[in-house]
């Protein structure tokens, strides 16, 4: 990457502070961490529940 795109990536994130860090008991995970896997959770949780494309159309003994 080239030196004016890590200025301008820089001028759009700002990385000057403390990281926020969510601490339970013996783990310290960062918030962007624990956001990604609850989003993980849901969408592992929405593929367990959500019936396949087409799966009606299969029963019913339909072409595939």
């Amino acid at each position: 990457m080239s030196p004016a795109g890590t200025t301008v990536l820089g001028a759009v994130f700002n990385l000057n502070h403390p990281a926020h860090v969510v601490h339970w008991h013996f783990i310290s995970l960062s918030l962007s961490n624990v956001i990604v896997m609850a989003l993980m959770l849901v969408v592992f949780a929405l593929a367990i529940v959500l019936p396949f494309p087409g799966a009606a159309r299969r029963r019913r003994g339909g072409v595939s």
